[in-house]
């Protein structure tokens, strides 16, 4: 799977809602650094809601996670040029403290604008690679 071009995206459906937040599945793409690195995804439903992501390749150039099939047609993936990659951070106190969730990207059909978590079944994959060693 590759990674689409990094744009704001003003509107993404989750075909389910994020895991851990039944009824949240719109949410907005927002850039919040001018490199294009530093991403916010904010729940349009619930204004305190939000996750900070990035593109993997930055950080985890090796990283290149395959889908299921159920999960391509979840999105209406037709072609790889499609899907837009992400990864969930979780900022630490400082940089060093910084992770990454690998296991479980965001994955976005950039043309249907259709979103997913997708936790990689099988995947040997950590939920906290620390993000400033990679």
């Amino acid at each position: 799977m590759t990674s689409a071009t990094l744009v704001e995206l003003p509107s993404l459906d989750f075909v389910a809602p994020f895991p851990g937040f039944p009824g949240q599945s719109r949410f907005a793409l927002v850039s919040l650094d001018e490199s294009g690195v530093l991403y916010e995804l904010r729940s349009l439903d619930d204004a305190g809601l939000r996750f900070l992501v990035v593109p993997p390749a930055p950080f985890f150039p090796e990283y290149a996670p395959e889908l299921d099939d159920i999960t391509a047609a979840a999105l209406s993936l037709t072609d790889a040029e499609q899907a837009l990659l992400l990864i969930v951070i979780n900022p630490g106190a400082d940089a060093a403290g910084t992770t990454a969730n690998l296991l479980a990207p965001i994955v976005i059909n950039t043309e249907t604008r259709q979103a997913a978590q997708v936790v990689l079944a099988g995947a040997d994959l950590p939920v906290r690679a620390p993000l400033a060693a990679a």
